[in-house]
């Protein structure tokens, strides 16, 4: 398909109000289950929201570079401006960790700086090496995971434990990661959890390349089917060896959410790009149009909502005091926040999206 894809922008854009919703409710305390991430082993809704972006990426860094190798972009141009991308996101992150925070809490791991290091490896990968190899990088890290993850004892507690703070990936953060760290002695986006999250990013290139290949569209989409649905089964049977797991970003977990984010986008592909239905789907492209932006924005916007009070609460204490005080589901006042959050999110972004400007961060 030659011309620009809706259903990217679209998959995108739901992938981020998630995201939003998600991160944003009135109260930890009131959320709904699958608002929630798993505790440990298993999935929710939740636990896909991430995995379908770095899946994401990968698709729009064989959509992006293929298009400008073919005006012949010298390669080393490329480079720098992946590098620089990639460190402004990573620094982004950071600064956003920041937020509401003392100096000395500062965190280096991230959402953003996940997603800056699986965008340089994986556009690196795409331009230096061919689709086997980075096949092959993918299972090797998938493999190599599990294999060390299994294997190598950890002090202490020996070898194979796989429970939070107990695992080799929570024992390397430990000692590895300076700085302030979410779990405190290990991170749900460590360093040696974002090498299986690599993969994640490879997954999207391959469906990335299946859609620029020269395949019938109806082809394409039965192999994103196909493909998912055995990526699926294999992570669900892999899972029985290594728990479906996000925060030590499990091989399983990397198939299982690879296979329905594969399965996802095609159904997307189909009603929006072939069938053309696409103003149910607008909110998210104009979102999806600019991602990185609204994620930035959701951190900034609720600043006012969360320090300025009235009668001793915040704006966002009064709106939920005031209505689970006039007898409304505690969780569902708490939702009813998240979607009027992401709704204010929302203002800026489809402002820029009408005077057609799309921030490249």
């Amino acid at each position: 398909m030659k011309e620009r894809l809706v259903s990217l922008d679209a998959f995108r854009g739901i992938t981020i109000i998630g995201m939003i919703i998600v991160n944003t409710p009135g109260s930890w305390s009131y959320v709904f289950p699958p608002l929630r991430h798993a505790e440990w082993n298993g999935l929710t809704p939740t636990d896909l929201v991430f995995p379908f972006f770095l899946f994401i990426v990968g698709i729009s860094i064989v959509l992006a570079f293929n298009n400008k190798l073919k005006t012949n972009t010298h390669k080393k141009n490329l480079v720098l401006k992946i590098l620089k991308r990639s460190l402004l996101i990573f620094t982004l992150g950071v600064f956003l960790n920041l937020l509401g925070s003392d100096f000395n809490e500062i965190r280096l791991p991230g959402v953003l700086q996940r997603i800056a290091i699986v965008f340089l490896i994986c556009s690196l990968l795409f331009l230096y090496t061919s689709l086997k190899t980075q096949v092959w990088v993918g299972v090797l890290l998938l493999v190599g995971y599990f294999i060390i993850m299994i294997t190598i004892p950890v002090p202490s507690f020996g070898a194979g434990i796989l429970e939070p703070g107990k695992n080799l990936a929570a024992w390397i953060d430990s000692f590895s990661i300076p700085f302030h760290m979410y779990q405190g002695t290990w991170d749900p986006e460590g360093l040696l959890s974002t090498l299986p999250a690599i993969a994640t990013g490879i997954t999207g290139m391959i469906a990335g390349h299946l859609i620029i290949s020269k395949k019938e569209i109806n082809n394409k989409l039965i192999l994103l089917f196909v493909g998912g649905s055995l990526a699926i089964a294999t992570g669900e049977i892999w899972g029985w060896f290594f728990p479906i797991n996000k925060n030590l970003w499990s091989s399983s977990y990397v198939l299982y959410t690879s296979g329905l984010a594969a399965i996802t986008w095609a159904i997307l592909i189909w009603v929006m790009d072939i069938k053309k239905h696409i103003t149910w789907g607008k909110p998210a492209i104009v979102f999806g149009s600019n991602a990185i932006t609204a994620y930035v924005l959701s951190y900034i916007i609720g600043i006012p909502f969360t320090h300025l009070s009235l009668t001793g609460e915040s704006l966002q204490e009064l709106y939920m005091n005031s209505l689970i005080n006039a007898g409304i589901l505690p969780e569902l006042v708490s939702f009813s926040w998240a979607i009027f959050y992401t709704s204010l999110c929302y203002i800026p972004v489809l402002l820029l999206y009408k005077k057609r400007i799309f921030l490249k961060i």
